[in-house]
């Protein structure tokens, strides 16, 4: 009986790939913004309907530069209920996170909890598209243009999300972070991206990404190494082509969950949006007082049938040592997403997850239903 995981990163035949191994190799240029990174950056521009995107090692490194790139100081407003990256990156940057509380409903940042937040060290808004699903983006800009502060979205989990009216949500805000993590519904082994507004801001973040230099002797800035391999270039080129295929059957495994789950006292779905809305990156349940089982025993219970759920996200960001001792990390100042990490459990969904495999799954949740 194979393990089924939460995600699986989709493969394509590896004879498709070999192709492109041998141009890179008789090229010998492996890396510095080679061609296959070029078209990378251009194929996902059309993609996504965006105008710029600068490719990036990974999604963390993003994180760090765009952070770096609109000069961010002193306090920033973000959410507990994310990936430890989101707020590293501001540690690594200098900066104080300051957590609010999130929206019961879409478990994304609560706007009517930021403003209430807001001090004159604040700068910026670090929100989070929660499992892809997008924030309140009118709302939160709003916020930022009556206390004039940029907004950076960490969009880890929205590729190809756009909104009900066909808007790519990468456009919102001043700076979007795209995760290419080989866990992501779209992959370059490791990876990620920042999407910007303009030609001038790509430059300023290009140069970050590449240790500051702007020609071979010449360094404007205190950059880092961020840049993507011409091979995770070549990858995601390759997983371009096969990325509508997969988001349609993530659609059809979120679907038949759904539908067989409906009923069963104690197991609420959440996040189902409308059908442009939607990359079905991850399938969330929640597991309430009603269910036989507490969330952690209903964990236990699926690895005994090498189901390996995972519980995004538990622990809470500000429970961690290093985020504890600040003042909004206290957990009565966030109540709604520490009930929701408490509850919390996320089922497989990818590509390859066969019909019979995920009713394994199913079976194992309502048989203790």
């Amino acid at each position: 009986m194979a393990k089924l995981f939460v995600t699986q990163p989709y493969l394509p035949p590896l004879t498709d790939f070999l192709p492109y191994l041998k141009q890179i190799w008789d090229s010998q240029q492996l890396t510095n913004g080679g061609p296959f990174h070029q078209k990378l950056e251009s194929a996902l521009c059309e993609h996504l309907g965006v105008d710029h995107i600068a490719l990036f090692t990974n999604g963390t490194i993003a994180l760090v530069t765009a952070l770096q790139a609109l000069r961010i100081t002193g306090e920033v407003i973000t959410t507990p209920y994310s990936f430890v990256a989101t707020a590293h990156s501001l540690l690594w940057n200098g900066i104080k996170p300051v957590f609010v509380d999130i929206d019961p409903h879409t478990l994304n940042i609560d706007p009517q909890k930021i403003e209430a937040a807001i001090t004159p060290n604040t700068t910026a808004i670090l929100p989070v598209h929660c499992y892809g699903h997008p924030c309140d983006v009118q709302a939160i800009q709003k916020i930022a243009d009556n206390y004039n502060l940029k907004v950076i979205y960490d969009a880890a989990h929205s590729f190809g999300v756009r909104l009900t009216d066909g808007t790519s949500v990468l456009r919102y805000g001043d700076l979007s972070v795209l995760s290419f993590h080989a866990t992501k519904v779209f992959n370059t082994f490791e990876g990620g991206a920042i999407v910007c507004p303009d030609a001038k801001t790509k430059q300023r973040i290009d140069h970050l990404k590449n240790f500051g230099f702007v020609d071979e002797i010449t360094v404007v800035a205190s950059g880092i190494n961020g840049k993507m391999s011409e091979i995770n270039a070549s990858f995601g080129l390759l997983q371009l082509q096969h990325i509508d295929a997969a988001l349609a059957r993530r659609k059809t495994i979120d679907a038949r969950y759904r539908t067989a789950l409906t009923g069963v006292a104690g197991l609420q779905c959440i996040n189902q949006s409308g059908e442009s809305v939607a990359n079905y990156s991850y399938f969330p349940l929640l597991i309430g007082p009603d269910y036989p089982l507490s969330r952690d025993a209903l964990y236990q219970r699926l690895r005994e049938h090498d189901i390996y759920a995972r519980r995004y996200f538990y622990p809470l960001v500000s429970d961690f040592p290093m985020y504890r001792g600040l003042p909004s990390a206290v957990p009565s100042n966030l109540p709604v997403a520490s009930e929701t990490a408490r509850k919390v459990l996320c089922l497989p969904i990818y590509p390859a997850l066969s019909d019979e495999d995920q009713d394994r799954v199913i079976g194992v949740l309502r048989q203790q239903g």
